[in-house]
């Protein structure tokens, strides 16, 4: 099983690194077909083969992601992917 945390410091506001939260949430929703709930500061996302965690709080956010065997194939572009859209909508 395959696994990475990525974490991310941030100076953004809590709404706007919330609303920046929800859209890579979302966007993981649309393009993989995963299904997330938020419980609190933390979305709890979750498919076949992929469980995960995006927490966020007054200084970082910080995803989480567990990979079962096959999907441990897409770890570098997942997080690739995850790096890419923090680096650009969180600062």
């Amino acid at each position: 099983m395959a696994s990475f945390s990525i974490n991310k410091p941030h100076t953004m506001s809590r709404d706007d690194v919330r609303d920046a939260a929800e859209h890579l949430a979302q966007g993981l929703k649309d393009r993989h077909g995963l299904r997330y709930r938020w419980r609190g500061d933390t979305a709890e996302f979750s498919r076949s083969g992929l469980d995960g965690k995006l927490t966020i709080s007054d200084n970082d956010i910080t995803v989480s992601v567990k990979l079962g065997l096959l999907a441990s194939a897409f770890e570098k572009p997942l997080k690739k992917a995850v790096t890419d859209y923090l680096d650009e909508y969180v600062t």
